[in-house]
């Protein structure tokens, strides 16, 4: 049973597997080698919470698409009851999904990505892993079955590692809109003396700003 909710770590290689989706066979991450990648679980098609958060990734995916960033959807039911449940959400709500959903009906993928809900027999959580385009996962997210997930917020992580990576900085809380330095970026921490010497030099020719040496931040 520990398999079963083994997590990838972050910073690892996901994990390779084949799937049938609504949108056909997909090897993934192989097919989306060079993209961004949010791959999220939902417990089960035809439920509310579920209908409510694959609409909100939809209206969204214009956006993740800007960010080289691609929507799978996954859970454990059989490919008709996908290509079914959206169908509904077409003819009922007046929404295309146009991203793929995995469908997982052996449960092989979900064990293998931890997404197995302890307690709730095979029904998956709703997890969120974001792999990068090098098939490295980077993030992971997990909500319970009673809470639906928030899409901007998922939006935001991906921008954020995106700057991170392409600059070399970190990114405050609440991050564009932090408490304290607003949508600055973090300059990482001085790790000897003479870097932290020449920051506070640095911070007062203008350069950037310091709060003291191990906390300074500058404007894209």
């Amino acid at each position: 049973m520990e398999q079963d909710f083994k997590l990838p770590l972050l910073g690892d290689r996901v994990p390779s597997f084949e799937a049938q989706t609504t949108r056909g066979r997909i090897r993934f991450p192989e097919d989306y080698k060079g993209k961004w990648v949010v791959l999220f679980s939902h417990p089960a098609d035809f439920t509310p919470v579920c209908t409510t958060e694959f609409v909100a990734f939809q209206k969204r995916y214009d956006k993740f698409k800007e960010l080289n960033c691609e929507l799978i959807g996954l859970s454990i039911d059989q490919v008709f009851s996908h290509i079914k449940w959206v169908e509904w959400i077409r003819e009922k709500l007046g929404i295309e999904i146009e991203f793929p959903i995995i469908a997982d009906d052996q449960g092989k993928i979900a064990r293998l990505m931890g997404m197995i809900h302890p307690g709730k027999g095979t029904n998956t959580v709703r997890a969120v892993f974001i792999v990068d385009p090098k098939g490295i996962l980077r993030a992971v997210l997990y909500y319970p079955q009673e809470v639906g997930r928030n899409m901007d917020e998922i939006l935001r992580l991906v921008k954020a590692l995106q700057i991170s990576d392409e600059s070399g900085v970190a990114m405050p809380a609440n991050w564009p809109n932090n408490e304290l330095i607003g949508d600055k970026v973090i300059i990482p921490p001085a790790s000897d003396e003479e870097t932290a010497r020449d920051r506070l030099e640095k911070a007062r020719a203008g350069e950037f700003e310091c709060f003291d040496w191990w906390f300074c931040y500058k404007k894209l």
